[in-house]
């Protein structure tokens, strides 16, 4: 008799999650990577992005939106966990991948898919299928998940987006806007690629015609990754799931190049964010909240009706509570060990780097050859040819503190750290730090060796072995692959150098 009750109590509730699911709404998350706020809706010059454009003028269009991390993985991880990464120690990237989760954590998919979500990674619409997780916890992309033998994070990888009786959950990473092969193939085929001379360069890149054809060739992938957008939506259209699909568009961290990704300035961090829904919205705006990745998680999960687990650090864009400030950290990168904190708020950025000693410009393996402005500047800088704004990521160490004021100065150049003027105002930023880290345990701060990417012996070999390819990125090219590989550079490309 006990069995039948338990049995039947399950039936019930299976019975309950399915006719709720049958309200709610699909939920469509798209990722593109390394994308700061360059599109047009965002007022980036140059680039044309229809799709992205139409969403927020439905939608509402987010302007504080920023990344709890500047590297795709940690973010990645606190999306999906709906905690900041250095309390879940996921915030080394690329870190421990075989280990379980410590602790009662339950990602996203897995409580959406008890609530009678079909959950779905990737699209066939999209270059590579869009199927990137890159978290920093054991998982697999699909299958169960109980955190100790089972890591499946999603039911099923790259299936159509419609509804068949039950809601869709589906996660597609638009990789194009990546540094990448891709690049120079894309510009080349496109059909009107972006005019280096129609481009507006930040102040702290210098303007040269590598530079700028580096950035227009930049915005020829945002414009692809919004034809992208568009198939999807076309997708959505044809199944007859447009209305009733919430569709969040989102960067995973900013642009790669100087102080963009990896870096805690607003080029690394701050990112799009759009949410549509025909259903729901009525009326279209732009928010101006703060917010960042466990935001993100706790409105999908508000979305879909689904209680917020009391580990969470975020909270629904929904909830009329603004937040105050947002605690972005950067940590290991590959074979970089750095470590740095930044309290974001609407007016200020207050940036704590803990190892000054570290430069900038740290000739990390992977930006060596996945980013050209920088070989271009340092010659520069080299030859006494930049300005202070520009040679300043070339100082042979940073400082210990800096602080910003985004309204007056966006492109964050002058520090205000020693400004008397400022001081109320670093003292409440600090406040803020300190009393985040008193809240919660920043796992930065664990004692962890950086481990040796694969980018560093492909760095090694391309200046041993390839002196004419690496002799293109001095010249501020972008690295070309597509003809006369190796065997090593095929190797590499195929993930297999250890």
């Amino acid at each position: 008799m006990k069995k039948l009750i338990v049995q039947l109590l399950g039936m019930c509730c299976l019975i309950s999650n399915s006719i709720l699911a049958q309200d709610r709404p699909n939920i469509l998350l798209v990722m593109a990577e390394d994308i700061s706020n360059d599109l047009a809706c965002y007022g980036m010059p140059a680039v044309k992005t229809p799709t992205f454009d139409q969403l927020a003028k439905e939608g509402i269009r987010y302007t504080n939106c920023i990344g709890s991390n500047s590297i795709c993985s940690p973010s990645r991880s606190a999306l999906m966990l709906g905690v900041h990464q250095n309390i879940t120690n996921t915030h080394n990237h690329r870190s421990n991948r075989k280990v379980a989760l410590e602790g009662e954590y339950t990602p996203i998919t897995k409580l959406l898919s008890e609530a009678g979500y079909t959950t779905i990674v990737g699209s066939r619409l999209v270059m590579k299928k869009g199927e990137k997780i890159d978290c920093n916890f054991k998982h697999q992309s699909t299958g169960n998940y109980n955190g100790t033998t089972d890591f499946g994070l999603f039911d099923a990888k790259s299936t159509a987006l419609k509804s068949d009786g039950k809601p869709f959950f589906a996660q597609v990473q638009l990789k194009v806007t990546h540094r990448g092969n891709w690049w120079n193939d894309i510009r080349a085929k496109s059909a009107h690629p972006v005019d280096p001379e129609k481009v507006v360069l930040p102040p702290f890149l210098a303007d040269t015609p590598e530079v700028r054809l580096d950035w227009a060739t930049y915005l020829d992938q945002i414009e692809y990754a919004d034809m992208e957008m568009k198939l999807l939506m076309d997708q959505l259209k044809e199944n007859g799931a447009a209305e009733n699909t919430v569709i969040i568009f989102m960067g995973d961290n900013g642009r790669a190049n100087i102080r963009g990704k990896g870096y805690v300035y607003d080029s690394g961090l701050r990112i799009p964010l759009i949410i549509h829904y025909p259903k729901g919205f009525k009326k279209p705006k732009v928010d101006d909240q703060l917010c960042t990745f466990t935001d993100i998680s706790a409105t999908i999960l508000d979305l879909a009706h689904i209680t917020l687990p009391d580990y969470c650090t975020g909270s629904s864009l929904f909830d009329k509570e603004e937040r105050a400030y947002v605690y972005s950290a950067r940590d290991i990168w590959d074979e970089v060990k750095d470590r740095s904190r930044a309290i974001t708020t609407k007016r200020f950025k207050y940036i704590k780097n803990y190892m000054a000693e570290v430069p900038y410009d740290a000739h990390q393996a992977y930006l060596e050859y996945n980013r050209p402005a920088v070989h271009v500047m340092r010659r520069l800088n080299a030859e006494g040819r930049l300005n202070d704004a520009q040679a300043y990521f070339f100082n042979t160490q940073k400082e210990e503190e800096e602080l910003y004021d985004l309204k007056n100065d966006p492109d964050e150049l002058v520090n205000l750290a020693q400004n008397p003027k400022y001081k109320k105002e670093l003292e409440k930023l600090r406040g803020y730090l300190k009393e985040w880290q008193s809240t919660h345990k920043d796992r930065g701060f664990d004692e962890v060796e950086a481990e040796v990417a694969k980018s560093v012996p492909f760095v090694k070999y391309l200046q041993e072995h390839q002196p004419a390819r690496w002799a293109q990125l001095e010249e501020g090219k972008l690295l070309d692959l597509s003809a006369e590989q190796d065997d090593f550079t095929k190797k590499y490309y195929k993930k297999k150098v250890k």
